[in-house]
């Protein structure tokens, strides 16, 4: 019988978001894909550092030790030729990763093969792999290259941005077209209503079931929303992941203070956010990945459907 991904967590992610390939990305825009991969088959045998997603798939796949049967699963997807793939093997067995999957698409988009994997978030430093997957309707993220500490602790702490992460842009969009005063005034209008899914609600939904499996205190994944609304807005928020049936573990009102040392101060393995101006601040300390807004194009697609 196949393997079946279907009732588990699918986490792809690109080799350069895993591992430290900064040095060899600056080689391929100097120099070209034929240089690129001389050098990465010449130095197979060396070990890559960690990359900015690291510490998080690393805390999420010891997830599966409390589980008979893996519950969670990441592959490498990546747009290199399979060849260069010897050297993300050797990295991940010296770093005990459990990754036993992987597709090497050797320049080609990847965003096709997301569904056929059953993928539940997708991680890469490549913009526009991450927009084209958030077009195909897969949670997504572009994921900030950056070198950061070891964070103490085992447990997986992820945090969310609200607005056009967790919920749809509609509620932004009022902000951003009519301003603040007609934002809290639909907000306190609709607030028995519960805010419509936006991209990575359906991850939310996933880690929810998985949580299930423990008591809440002793939980090995935590979540946290952190969000530049203000608490007014609490109960249409609280009110929507009532109506998912999902649990989020904190939750941070923020009404427009800097979100850089609360996503410090929660510890997080990854933070998603909207927009640069928060993740150029989160970035600093902690792993942040930018969530793109889907095209306009497939906007209209989804919309003639």
């Amino acid at each position: 019988m196949a393997y079946d991904l279907k009732e588990k967590l699918v986490v792809a992610i690109s080799s350069r978001a895993l591992f430290d390939l900064e040095e060899e990305n600056r080689l391929f825009e100097k120099k070209g894909i034929e240089e690129y991969y001389r050098h990465q088959i010449g130095h197979e045998n060396r070990i890559l550092g960690r990359g900015a997603a690291f510490g998080f798939v690393k805390n999420l796949l010891r997830i599966n030790r409390h589980f008979d049967e893996p519950i969670i699963e990441v592959i490498i997807l990546s747009r290199n030729n399979a060849a260069t793939g010897l050297r993300i093997r050797q990295s991940i067995e010296h770093y005990g990763l459990a990754i036993d999957r992987a597709g090497w698409t050797a320049g080609r988009p990847i965003s096709r093969y997301l569904k056929a994997f059953d993928v539940d978030l997708f991680l890469s430093a490549h913009e526009a792999d991450v927009q084209e997957a958030t077009d195909a309707g897969v949670a997504a993220a572009r994921i900030i290259p950056k070198k950061y500490r070891k964070r103490k602790g085992k447990e997986v702490r992820i945090a969310f941005d609200g607005d056009a992460v967790l919920f749809s842009d509609a509620s932004e969009r009022i902000y951003k077209e009519q301003g603040l005063e007609a934002f809290l005034e639909h907000e306190r209008r609709n607030a028995k209503k519960p805010l419509p899914e936006g991209p990575f609600a359906k991850l939310l939904k996933v880690i929810s079931r998985i949580q299930e499996h423990f008591p809440m205190e002793k939980a090995p994944i935590t979540t946290a929303l952190i969000t530049a609304r203000n608490f007014s807005t609490f109960e249409r928020v609280i009110r929507t992941f009532d109506a998912w049936g999902v649990r989020v573990d904190e939750a941070f009102f923020l009404g427009g203070v800097e979100k850089r040392r609360i996503v410090k101060a929660f510890g997080a393995d990854i933070f998603f956010d909207d927009q640069d101006v928060h993740l150029e601040g989160t970035s600093r300390k902690t792993p942040s990945a930018r969530v793109p807004y889907r095209s306009e194009k497939s906007r209209s697609k989804k919309g003639k459907r």
